[in-house]
């Protein structure tokens, strides 16, 4: 009873366990998925902030080189970092929009400085193919044009160690996670083995204990059997002797004194060994079937 018991509550608690592990395993990998998903996207924002820098730079060293020469081929950089920066610039503010309201706010400061900045370089240029190359310098000369490139680069750097900070800070909840799956992993997997030992051990106790009971049913049985078959044969030979007797009583009373007894004692003494025959005939039938039962039983 105890051990039906035992099994009973060990194998619940085994697939309890099972299902915990399993639960504790997609619990963790959607929080590594998180995570992950977090660095990548701060990984997306330092290359957003690299291409509208990048973008900047390029818009102004293409201004430079045809203020200075007038060539028309120093404006190639120029106009692909023109046709570029709007794009650069809505993938930077997407992804600024799950961050505080300071970042986001110094994201919207450095699209109106880029629209600044390439203001005055769109009237420099203009000036240039116009033919005013001094006033153009005169315009560069006033440091409009630095100055709102120093404000860009200050917030882009300031915008990059943020994000180096969340990076930073997204790395290391994911060593942390890595490491508290790996525990928690070793744990319950360890659990779940040794419950699986202990459980193995105790069917095979009572798979042991089973085979013992069985063994002992059958000498209880065997030794049943033998008593009964003592017991049948004591009677079958018993039986037999009072068989005999009768059917020999029967024939001697019919033989000796059969002209003395009146026609009912001899239909009588009839039946007598009639009866005496038919019990011969059952005794005979149920020795026959004992014997047929051991032989199959052996």
């Amino acid at each position: 009873m105890i051990r039906k018991v035992t099994l009973q509550i060990a194998v619940p608690t085994l697939l309890a366990l099972m299902a915990w592990n399993a639960f504790l395993a997609i619990n963790h990998l959607n929080q590594m998925q998180k995570i992950a998903a977090l660095t990548l996207e701060s990984s997306a924002i330092q290359a957003g902030l690299s291409g509208v820098l990048k973008d900047v730079i390029d818009m102004e060293t293409g201004q430079r080189g045809y203020l200075l020469t007038a060539d028309p081929s120093y404006l190639q950089p120029y106009a692909e970092a023109k046709a570029r920066i709007g794009t650069d610039l809505a993938s930077l503010r997407a992804g600024l929009a799950n961050r505080a309201q300071p970042e986001q706010s110094l994201e919207s400061q450095v699209e109106s400085l880029a629209k600044s900045k390439q203001a005055e370089m769109e009237r420099s240029i203009t000036l240039r193919q116009q033919g005013y190359r001094r006033r153009s310098f005169v315009l560069v000369n006033t440091n409009e044009g630095k100055d709102y490139m120093d404000e860009i680069r200050r917030i882009l750097s300031s915008l990059s160690a943020a994000e180096s900070t969340n990076f930073a800070r997204f790395d290391g909840e994911r060593t942390a996670a890595l490491k508290r799956v790996l525990s928690v992993t070793i744990l319950a997997n360890s659990g779940l083995l040794l419950l699986a030992a202990c459980l193995f051990a105790l069917f095979r106790r009572h798979e042991r204990l089973l085979a013992q009971e069985a063994a002992g049913s059958r000498q209880e049985l065997a030794l049943r059997d033998l008593q009964l078959e003592k017991l049948t044969s004591a009677l079958s030979g018993q039986a037999r002797s009072n068989i005999t007797a009768i059917n020999t009583n029967s024939r001697l009373l019919l033989e000796n004194y059969g002209g003395f007894l009146p026609r009912q004692g001899h239909e009588y003494a009839e039946q007598m060994k009639e009866a005496a025959a038919q019990m011969e005939l059952l005794r005979q039938d149920l020795v026959g079937s004992r014997n047929g039962s051991d032989q199959q039983a052996a």
